[in-house]
């Protein structure tokens, strides 16, 4: 049987939102879409049967930690992070080069070996090169890789930026010879450049020059406002290609979701709803819900009334206080749930008021309530 190719199509524009449609082999992906965060081959505190029985139809998984624990040849031998993981559903993942930056001991970068690091765990020393970014996320079998790419702190400095831009650029083109030619997955590149419009408008136009399956904006949700980033977005919404999809890595609030959309962004990934799950705090449509507060020990209401997905809401916020307050495991497995299958029900709403043309009125009611 022939595997199916990799492809995008956009089924429906509402000014700059649009939805569409990725096909893989693993599955099709209906966009915009949030990508539940599987570090280190698990979405932490939740079964993946589960995450999918709340509509996700992709999940991210990271080449940084993967790489140190377990490593990616027993991952490789057995027969690829699917297997692995039990999981069916399609997989990004990332390059490991904001791991690097930001959770590493780097030593230094270099532009022909790559990033020399020690490991935040043990202190080993490893160089993580375009080349071995590529080897390690094809043993892993993703079905989208990332470009390995250099992600600068947050800084005014523009020739740091400009510099780093460049070296990304480079690095880019490494990962996509590389990468090969495999019709069946997809390798993505990393549009860099701060703050700055007129190196994003560079960065994005040299990696169209090298053509790649789809375009990422890296270096955003360092530390910058979201009304700083909605401008980079704006700018940027008028120059990246139509007919591929459009990730912002690493975001976000389901605001900056929201706002995001508007300005053409097609997939986004955080830690944001499980790590929020695990340390008690709720997303929900009338805003978040610290559920360790005093006020909720004696509310026997559900989260959400209205969830039937999961029996979510069979769990009353008075019990979820006590299990988060006696510091049960169970807390974080039922909170972790509920935001993701949240995330997702947001996910659905975008689509369907995008579908439907009323995406403007939907992102007014919302962008500032949740």
């Amino acid at each position: 049987m022939s595997l199916k190719k990799f492809t995008f199509n956009v089924k429906k524009k509402n000014e700059y939102a649009r939805t569409g449609l990725i096909e893989t082999h693993r599955g099709n992906i209906n966009t915009p879409a949030f990508m539940p965060v599987g570090t280190q081959a698990t979405v932490k505190a939740a079964f993946i049967n589960d995450v999918i029985k709340t509509g996700a139809e992709i999940i991210l998984s990271n080449t940084y930690h993967l790489m140190l624990r377990p490593g990616s040849e027993r991952i490789l031998k057995a027969g690829g992070l699917h297997k692995f993981m039990n999981c069916k559903l399609p997989i990004l993942t990332d390059s490991g080069g904001f791991q690097v930056m930001s959770l590493s001991k780097l030593n230094k970068v270099d532009k022909e070996k790559g990033a020399i690091f020690n490991s935040h765990i043990d202190g080993k020393k490893f160089i993580l090169s375009p080349e071995e970014s590529i080897r390690i996320q094809k043993n892993l079998n993703s079905d989208i890789v990332m470009v390995m790419d250099e992600c600068p702190k947050k800084t005014k400095d523009k020739k740091k930026i400009a510099d780093s831009m460049e070296l990304s650029i480079h690095w880019a083109q490494r990962s996509k010879e590389a990468f090969g030619l495999n019709e069946h997955k997809a390798l993505f590149g990393i549009v860099q450049g701060g703050l700055f419009n007129d190196l994003r408008e560079q960065s994005l136009k040299e990696l169209v020059n090298i053509q790649f399956d789809g375009y990422a904006l890296g270096g955003l949700a360092v530390g910058e406002s979201q009304k700083e980033m909605f401008e980079v977005l704006d700018h940027i919404k008028l120059l990246m290609p139509e007919d591929k999809p459009r990730y912002l890595m690493g975001v976000g609030t389901p605001s900056d979701i929201i706002g995001s959309v508007k300005r053409g962004i097609d997939m986004f990934d955080c830690v944001l709803p499980t790590r929020s799950g695990r340390t008690g705090l709720a997303f929900t449509w009338n805003g978040r819900v610290n559920i360790r507060n005093s006020k909720y020990q004696n509310d026997n209401t559900p989260l959400d009334e209205n969830c039937s997905n999961l029996d979510l809401n069979k769990y009353s916020k008075n019990y979820l206080n006590h299990l988060f307050n006696t510091n049960e495991i169970l807390a974080s497995m039922i909170l972790t749930l509920h935001n993701i299958n949240f995330y997702q029900e947001l996910m659905s709403s975008i689509r369907r008021n995008i579908n439907s043309g009323t995406f403007d009125q939907f992102h007014d009611k919302y962008i500032n309530k949740l």
